[in-house]
């Protein structure tokens, strides 16, 4: 029988109380890690704790805003006081918005900023200490097609995932001699809370035919799945992707390459 391929791995997971995060932090959980969640939702990250509970998985719940220095710090100091060495972070939180440049306002702007690009500053920097100490570990960052491609009304949200992935090969580049793998993913349209919220505010009485016109904005006929998701991040957290670093992998059901 083959070991857990996560097995007795210290995992951080910012966000992991719901959508893609949550799926990352069962997932992982399932495949041995002790799964550590950041998350300033409370309700939802604790049922994500009692999910892994009942897969006699190990995890804990740090209330967190990952845009609060402090906080951020505090939280990172508990688990490394509990459990010694950070293996694996995945900065996963962050938030969308919607407006092109000229409907986009300053305090968007700094939302945006605040979560999506000084959140992973944040939890990256606080982290990467005990990586370097303790003989290397993974950083693995959610980008998305955004960072690469141009979305209509989607100014902000772009600018920061472009900036994330910059951040992916610069860490990269700058921790090869110390052990540190920094990878990122960028999915495409993915079916979670989010999306199904953004269509009712948007499209009250037509959930289900805007459901299907964004599902088929994929080349392949669907919206991404969590799991998915969760599937690609946990390959390169692990052992089986130790050749790999400074990359960035869309999943994104042909968005990039074959939507011509």
């Amino acid at each position: 029988m083959k070991e857990p391929q996560l097995k007795d791995k210290v995992a951080i997971i910012t966000g992991g109380g719901s959508g893609i995060g949550r799926s990352i932090s069962i997932l992982f959980a399932a495949s041995g890690a002790k799964v550590h969640i950041l998350d300033y939702n409370k309700e939802e990250g604790e049922k994500v704790i009692q999910e892994i509970a009942t897969l006699n998985g190990k995890a804990n719940l740090h209330l967190c805003d990952v845009s609060n220095a402090a906080q951020v710090n505090a939280s990172i100091q508990k688990i490394e006081k509990k459990e010694k060495v950070i293996h694996i972070l995945v900065n996963n939180a962050g938030i969308a918005q919607i407006g092109n440049l000229d409907t986009t306002t300053e305090a968007d702007l700094q939302r945006i900023y605040d979560i999506n690009i000084k959140g992973v500053f944040l939890c990256t920097k606080a982290v990467i200490r005990n990586m370097c100490d303790n003989g290397g570990g993974v950083i693995l960052n959610m980008a998305s097609i955004a960072a690469t491609v141009a979305l209509a009304d989607r100014f902000a949200y772009s600018m920061s995932k472009a900036a994330v992935l910059n951040m992916t090969i610069t860490i990269a580049k700058d921790y090869l001699d110390k052990n540190i793998r920094c990878n990122s993913i960028s999915p495409g349209r993915v079916h979670t809370p989010f999306v199904d919220a953004y269509i009712a505010k948007n499209y009250p009485g037509q959930e289900k035919e805007m459901f299907e016109k964004l599902s088929k904005t994929q080349p392949i006929g669907r919206m991404g799945k969590p799991n998915e998701i969760a599937e690609l991040a946990l390959f390169l957290s692990s052992a089986k992707s130790g050749f790999i670093t400074g990359t960035d992998y869309p999943i994104d059901g042909g968005f990039i390459k074959l939507n011509s």
